[in-house]
């Protein structure tokens, strides 16, 4: 690694003084866990100029195993943060379906050539069967 590529990567790495904020994490144990940002300054203390942010988390159960959702909650209060936090999970939930559902029509759509394929146009390179690798079972 260069001089220069190394300053890049610990400028990248150099936490903003200006945008800390302490973690303090809720949770039911059974549904998901709320997390409280709080705004603190450079030393610690309390930033009451910037807004305290709550995010959820929790996973759902799918076919192909558990799902992550963590999402942003709209709220003054812990209180608001639990009240939120239902709806919040639920849109989450639709998003990533729809982003799934888009991979899939993405991926669905794709047109393998030999070259994509690892074949080099030729037939059987690659390592599958004659004829495209197709198998009959």
């Amino acid at each position: 690694m260069t001089d220069a590529e190394n300053a890049d990567t610990l400028d990248q790495l150099t936490l903003n003084a200006d945008g800390l904020y302490q973690e303090e994490n809720f949770t039911d144990r059974q549904v998901g866990s709320i997390q409280r940002l709080s705004p603190v300054t450079r030393d610690g203390k309390p930033d009451d100029s910037r807004p305290v942010l709550y995010l959820g988390s929790t996973q759902v159960m799918t076919p192909a195993g558990a799902l992550p959702l963590n999402f942003e909650l709209e709220a003054n209060s812990l209180e608001e943060a639990m009240n939120a936090f239902p709806p919040a999970a639920q849109a989450a939930l639709e998003q990533t379906m729809e982003q799934l559902k888009e991979m899939q029509r993405e991926q669905a759509s794709r047109i393998m050539t030999p070259d994509q394929m690892g074949g080099g146009g030729a037939p059987g390179a690659g390592g599958g069967m004659p004829g495209g690798g197709i198998q009959m079972r």
